[in-house]
């Protein structure tokens, strides 16, 4: 049978637990011999604190060492907390894009999938999205994790999920070959796949990378096509800069809702845009916090930035499911409050670094 947990674990998306509380809870269950993950076990043998009585607040996470190198080779059973007893739940395994070499390997539960697509739910509808509706997705799939987002996004505030599968791995290996043609073929091939379901399907709500979004809203007979049909559109990845979203929001999709996230595979998830914004100011994104909390350092000396300064972003996922702290992600931004008395920052204008673990960054069809 399972372990029991803290029930500050299990609080519905809604319900925002005191953060000191939910931490010292979560230290406990991934620190406690009968419900950590192996792996997490092994590594506490390493570090010079005792995450069970010195990790008591959201500023004691800079103590972890940043692991998600190691997130390459350990096996995917050895993350899994024991807690959740012999027959786990588990979504799926899911790998990083590889964009700094060997992908990296998260371990997807249930409860976090669940709590995740709730929050996520929720936010969207503050943005206009209408409920109900058939959606179509040109997202990455197979190893990816925001495949298996969409289609639970898509299930339940939508009826069906269409998908248009997109390989950011060969975008990214064809354009550090200098193939950048190739690429450019590539993303049209996938906007022929995407009209094809445009013009035969109801399709209410639009998943689309930046990038992607970039090239339909550069054809004018796609334009008018999402227009007629499309009552919104989710952009995700990482960058979209203000002066294109203006400009998709007030000319191009004047009558689409539109809004974006901002994740990755080692969030587990992502961040949505905050609601109300004002078209010309820049797109701000809140995680969902304590679960999920961003910092903004400088990289050289791992220090939080002034409020409006821009630095690296810095993302610990604590959650009944998983436990990442100490993240250094391969993004820049600026940093600015969180939304009301949540823990950690948020971030506005997001952009790739130029390297990162010694390796130069291609974004691709993100």
């Amino acid at each position: 049978m399972p372990s029991p947990a803290n029930p500050i674990l299990d609080l519905p998306y809604d319900v925002q637990p005191d953060p000191d509380e939910f931490l010292q809870a979560a230290m406990e269950w991934h620190f406690n011999p009968e419900t950590g993950s192996p792996f997490w076990l092994r590594r506490a043998e390493t570090l010079d604190f005792d995450p069970r009585t010195e990790i008591k607040v959201h500023a004691d996470l800079r103590r972890f060492p940043d692991v998600t190198g190691e997130l390459r080779h350990v096996r995917a059973e050895d993350l899994i907390p024991r807690g959740y007893g012999p027959g786990p739940d588990i979504v799926g395994v899911f790998e990083s894009g590889g964009t700094t070499g060997a992908p990296k390997r998260v371990v997807l539960t249930r409860d976090w999938l669940d709590r995740m697509v709730a929050w996520s739910n929720a936010n969207i509808d503050a943005h206009g999205f209408p409920r109900g509706e058939n959606w179509l997705g040109l997202v990455p799939t197979g190893p990816h994790i925001v495949g298996e987002f969409f289609h639970r996004s898509a299930t339940t505030h939508g009826a069906r999920g269409f998908t248009i599968d997109l390989d950011p791995r060969w975008v990214k290996k064809l354009i550090a070959q200098g193939r950048g043609a190739d690429a450019g073929a590539y993303a049209l091939h996938l906007l022929e796949q995407a009209e094809f379901v445009l013009r035969s399907q109801d399709i209410g709500v639009l998943t689309i990378t930046p990038s992607v979004l970039e090239r339909l809203a550069g054809r004018e007979d796609l334009v008018e096509l999402v227009n007629h049909k499309v009552k919104a559109i989710r952009w995700g990845g990482t960058q979209l800069d203000p002066d294109s979203r203006h400009l998709y929001k007030t000319e191009i999709f004047p009558d689409v809702a539109i809004c974006g996230n901002y994740g990755s595979t080692m969030i587990l998830g992502f961040a949505g845009e905050r609601a109300g914004l004002p078209d010309d100011e820049p797109c701000v994104f809140d995680p969902l916090s304590p679960y999920v909390t961003f910092s903004v350092v400088d990289p050289a000396t791992g220090e939080p930035v002034a409020y409006g300064d821009r630095g690296q972003v810095l993302v610990s996922h604590v959650s009944k499911g998983f436990l990442l702290p100490n993240n250094l992600e391969r993004d820049l931004a600026t940093r600015l409050p969180a939304n009301g008395a949540l823990v950690g920052d948020a971030v506005a204008d997001i952009a790739p670094v130029a390297t990162f673990e010694d390796e130069p960054v291609i974004e691709g069809v993100y």
